[in-house]
């Protein structure tokens, strides 16, 4: 089963479930609501132990098809609400902004929100039931299973990004494709 089927992921690990706590001003807290409740999404702060760069989906699955091709792989990534989150590096979104800002390429990569310092994002349950259909929440597409996961950097993302946004079709980049009749 690859990673993109909806049931792919069922539940974080303990370990990585510790990771994504370490987050939160109050770790301990989170660890007891994720026990009380552990199909609940939770909101916690980016640029401590994480920074979020959230795209639209097809686009995130390129960007994560990129990053696999390459070598390094991807750390954790969820989708909540048509949006792929990919985790990284404390910092890499304040830079990966201003590389994007600065380079002619950005033009040609989609919308994309940096979470940083001061900024917090929705991360999906750490676990789901299993007859769960309602993905309202969102859903780990790699969930954390380690209690140091490896995170990209600006420049990993920057040409992840790149590679993804030329690897589009006319259609997809908005070219109009010749008539053929």
């Amino acid at each position: 089963m690859d990673i993109w089927t909806y049931q792919a992921v069922e539940y974080v690990s303990v370990a990585g479930e510790a990771w994504l706590a370490s987050a939160s001003e109050y770790p301990s807290s989170m660890r007891a609501l994720w026990e009380a409740r552990p199909w609940a999404p939770a909101v916690l702060p980016c640029g401590r132990v994480f920074d979020v760069i959230s795209m639209p989906s097809v686009f995130g699955r390129r960007v994560l098809d990129e990053l696999w091709a390459s070598g390094p792989g991807c750390g954790p990534v969820a989708a909540f609400r048509g949006r792929t989150l990919l985790f990284a590096q404390p910092g890499a979104a304040a830079r990966l902004r201003t590389l994007l800002a600065w380079e002619e390429w950005a033009r040609d990569v989609p919308p994309l929100l940096c979470h940083g310092i001061g900024d917090a994002v929705t991360v999906p349950p750490v676990q789901r039931a299993a007859d769960a259909t309602d993905t309202a929440g969102g859903r780990w597409i790699v969930a954390p299973d380690t209690r140091e996961p490896w995170l990209p950097g600006a420049p990993v993302l920057l040409w992840a990004c790149v590679r993804a946004a030329r690897a589009r079709t006319p259609r997809e980049a908005g070219d109009l494709l010749p008539n053929t009749r």
